[in-house]
């Protein structure tokens, strides 16, 4: 999905709920939806990430070119993020 497109489907899925058809759960489950195809069906280099471990970065997901720069990417984010994995989010 290309940046145009996700921005499409927020769009859509926020005049659904500004009509009513929708509730912000609802709002909040598609726009979270959107936002993980945007991230893993990422066209180019990078690819998504995810990390698993028992600190504060466990669950982060980021856009990187291999494992080294999105570990990286996470430390930069949550500071010390306490020991952690990192694997390649399958679409």
């Amino acid at each position: 999905m290309d940046r145009i497109s996700a921005l499409r489907n927020v769009e859509e899925a926020l005049a659904t709920f500004e009509d009513g058809d929708c509730s912000l759960a609802d709002l909040e489950r598609e726009v979270r939806g959107v936002l993980r195809t945007y991230a893993t069906d990422f066209e180019g280099e990078l690819r998504a990430y995810r990390a698993d471990g028992d600190g504060p970065a466990d669950g982060l997901v980021v856009l990187a070119t291999d494992r080294p720069t999105a570990r990286d990417r996470i430390r930069s984010l949550v500071g010390e993020p306490g020991p952690f994995e990192v694997t390649p989010v399958e679409r």
